[in-house]
């Protein structure tokens, strides 16, 4: 497995000329789209790939990093889904619904199950249903979530690719489990604070000199956690505003320098908010130029608090059909030394 260190320099490679450069080809893919500064890429893994960087997971990867596990604790990554829970409404989308479809009196009353009410008096039934945007709380964001110009990773296009309903390119139901190596950047750990200040955009300085504070290398296909404190805030209605964030060139930096598969951050979206005359700029460039998904609204205090910046990272979406993006249930085990 290529290793990089702080500074994104290839450490302990033991590949081949050739080797190296298909991986650079897969860190830098070759453009379809390139119009006023912003690229849209060709995939390296060919023009059915609907996946990007995940096709970095290999039963060869898996095997390696479970071989690794120390199964004594396992963390939870995850938040707990409720209707007061913060979620992303400003642009109209929905929050987090739930509510009863089926209660133990009302099957008495009026026997929506299609069976008698002498028969729920024995027999109790209760059921529910719920509602909610696909970025609400622990989620996955999907290649065709967002792009450039009208187009989306390897090509996609509206025209072409979207139906009536949903994409029928990129959605969350092509996901394999993610299980692969990860890495914490307690980056306001690193700065000797709680949480970094509102608006705070992390900087390629400010990922390297954490990576150095904890002895962190990178691997080519990590699962990195970015730490800003923000979920401290969590489910005070304040978490979503004024959000620090990575910026651009960090993004660039963890994914082209140091082979990153997958980011994830602590907020409700990876970059510092507001926008500020751009649109979720290290969500277009992440899908539609590197092809690496975001992770959001990832609890990382608990592994933050055991200073444990090494584990095996295991992520199940759930799996839509289409979607921009999905939940998904994640967890860190500890590796064995």
């Amino acid at each position: 497995m290529c290793e990089f260190d702080a500074d994104g320099n290839f450490k302990m490679c033991g590949l081949s000329h050739d080797e190296l450069a298909k991986i650079k080809h897969e860190l830098q893919p070759e453009p379809l789209l390139d119009k006023g500064g912003h690229k849209v890429s060709k995939s390296p893994w060919g023009p059915a790939d609907e996946i990007g960087r995940l096709n970095w997971i290999t039963p060869e990867s898996v095997a390696n990093i479970m071989a690794r596990m120390d199964g004594r604790k396992v963390f939870d990554l995850n938040v707990v889904y409720d209707s007061s829970m913060p979620s992303w409404t400003e642009a109209g989308d929905p929050p987090f619904s739930i509510w009863m479809t089926h209660t133990p009196k009302g099957e008495i009353a009026h026997g929506r199950s299609g069976y008698s009410g002498e028969i729920h008096k024995e027999y109790s039934y209760s059921g529910d249903a719920i509602s909610m945007y696909t970025h609400c709380g622990t989620h996955i964001d999907t290649l065709n979530h967002m792009g450039y110009w009208g187009m989306q990773w390897n090509g996609w296009t509206q025209d072409e690719h979207l139906g009536s309903m949903v994409w029928t390119k990129g959605g969350s139901d092509r996901y394999p489990p993610i299980i692969a190596r990860g890495v914490l950047l307690d980056v306001a750990g690193a700065m000797g604070v709680d949480i970094l200040p509102d608006h705070y955009e992390i900087t390629p300085k400010d990922i390297q000199d954490t990576a150095r504070k904890q002895g962190t290398r990178f691997r080519k296909g990590d699962v990195v956690l970015i730490r800003t404190g923000r979920m401290r805030m969590w489910p005070n209605i304040d978490y979503l505003a004024g959000s620090p964030g990575i910026g651009v060139p960090a993004a660039k930096y963890l994914l082209e320098e140091c082979g990153s598969m997958c980011l994830a951050g602590d907020n409700i979206g990876l970059e510092p908010q507001p926008y500020h005359g751009q649109y979720a700029p290290v969500h277009c460039y992440m899908f539609a130029t590197a092809g690496a998904q975001i992770i959001e609204v990832v609890n990382m205090e608990e592994i933050a608090a055991e200073k444990m910046y090494e584990f095996a990272f295991m992520g199940f979406p759930m799996k839509i059909f289409g979607a921009t993006g999905a939940p998904m249930p994640s967890v860190a085990i500890p590796l064995r030394d």
